[in-house]
């Protein structure tokens, strides 16, 4: 990159990308591709790569390979899962599918050594530059993870990303339909590391995850939600784990974790003597651990089907959002009348309700936003259907 494309970056770090692309640059000095593309990764960065964005010399890659990219904080959520596994000082390293170099360059933080393979050429050469600047004692590979594998001895934690899209580059879910296939190599992968983390489709059941891949291999399974959006699947594996399988919610700064067991459902509260309202966060719904959770907490599920809960004291520190109830009415046209009269506009969510929000919002003449927050659900007494109207703490 010449000097007069660097000047031409760094005076349009914030202009709109898209109005500089149609504008374009007359100076025929400038590689205004490259400088499109550093100037659109730089302002990606800053929303999901801050330290980056803030450093100098730092190259982007295509505007895919941005969007794919772990965020800073998903990385960093990986870095501290690495600190506390690791039972040496000597460690090492491992990152097979190691991409943009994101989560390689927070998670080796707690290594002593560290190796990142990347098979795409393209990729590779712009990836190892960053990491040399950022990490200059890491060794960088260019070739086939599966070629590394098949050769080192043995290495603290070995970790893959999976890619998730097919020859024709359609999106892919399963494990089995990602490249590499784990399951092909899963016992290679076990015996050749202390610990292999594994990043998954956030779309995938964990359940089955855990059963394709061997429930006994298990450690741990990370659900990993920013911003109350689930992002990341993780799953730590090990030859011989020597605890039960350890299950982590995670929503930002909240971790609920909990061990899966055979807890019964059947909490149900009354409605009517109770004054707070729960919405868990994405992660807990992902996890379906509804009766650890209002076990944890000790909250009741307002109904089986719901996903929601209810308790008589506020629980501050509950994984989700928190609502005070204010009114509860049935759908008779009359109850409806007096509990809404007020209510021109509100938030509305249904869960076991056989209406859709916007059938309801049609039904009800109430317009989206504001203050108020409806929850329409079917409580467990008789299959009555309700409107729960809350204001949000």
């Amino acid at each position: 990159m010449n000097d007069k494309t660097r000047d031409f970056i760094e005076g349009n770090l914030d202009t709109d990308i898209r109005q500089l692309a149609l504008k374009g640059c007359r100076d025929k000095e400038v590689d205004f591709d490259t400088a499109l593309r550093q100037i659109a990764g730089r302002q990606t960065a800053r929303r999901k790569l801050p330290t980056w964005a803030a450093l100098d010399g730092i190259i982007y890659p295509p505007h895919l390979n941005m969007e794919q990219c772990s965020s800073e904080q998903t990385a960093r959520y990986k870095a501290n899962i690495c600190q506390r596994l690791l039972s040496s000082k000597a460690s090492h390293l491992l990152d097979l599918t190691g991409g943009f170099g994101v989560d390689f360059t927070f998670m080796s933080d707690a290594f002593n050594e560290a190796t990142y393979v990347e098979r795409n050429n393209e990729l590779f050469a712009i990836s190892s530059k960053n990491i040399n600047l950022l990490k200059p004692k890491a060794e960088c590979i260019n070739t086939d993870g599966m070629e590394v594998l098949h050769t080192i001895d043995h290495v603290s934690m070995i970790f893959m990303d999976p890619a998730r899209r097919d020859d024709h580059g359609a999106r892919t879910y399963g494990i089995s339909d990602c490249t590499p296939n784990v399951l092909e190599i899963k016992d290679e992968l076990l015996q050749k590391a202390d610990n292999v983390m594994l990043k998954l489709s956030p779309m995938l059941d964990w359940h089955k995850a855990i059963s394709d891949l061997g429930e006994q291999y298990i450690k741990e399974v990370h659900i990993v939600s920013v911003q109350n959006e689930c992002k990341e699947l993780l799953i730590v594996m090990q030859q011989q784990p020597t605890e039960p399988i350890t299950v982590y919610c995670v929503n930002d700064d909240s971790v609920f974790s909990y061990t899966p067991s055979s807890l019964s459902s059947n909490h149900i509260s009354h409605l009517s003597s109770r004054i707070f309202l729960y919405e868990p966060n994405a992660s807990i719904m992902k996890a379906g651990c509804f009766a650890e959770v209002a076990q944890a907490f000790h909250v009741s599920q307002l109904a089986p089907n719901s996903h929601l809960f209810t308790s008589e004291i506020l629980i501050e520190d509950f994984p989700g959002r928190k609502f005070q109830i204010q009114s509860i009415s049935s759908m008779n046209k009359q109850e409806l009348k007096t509990a809404l009269k007020d209510i021109r506009k509100a938030n509305i969510s249904v869960r076991n309700f056989p209406m859709s929000v916007a059938e309801l919002r049609k039904k009800l003449k109430i317009s989206e936003g504001g203050n108020d927050y409806i929850f329409a659900t079917t409580l467990a007494e008789g299959e009555k259907k309700v409107l729960i109207i809350c204001q949000h703490l």
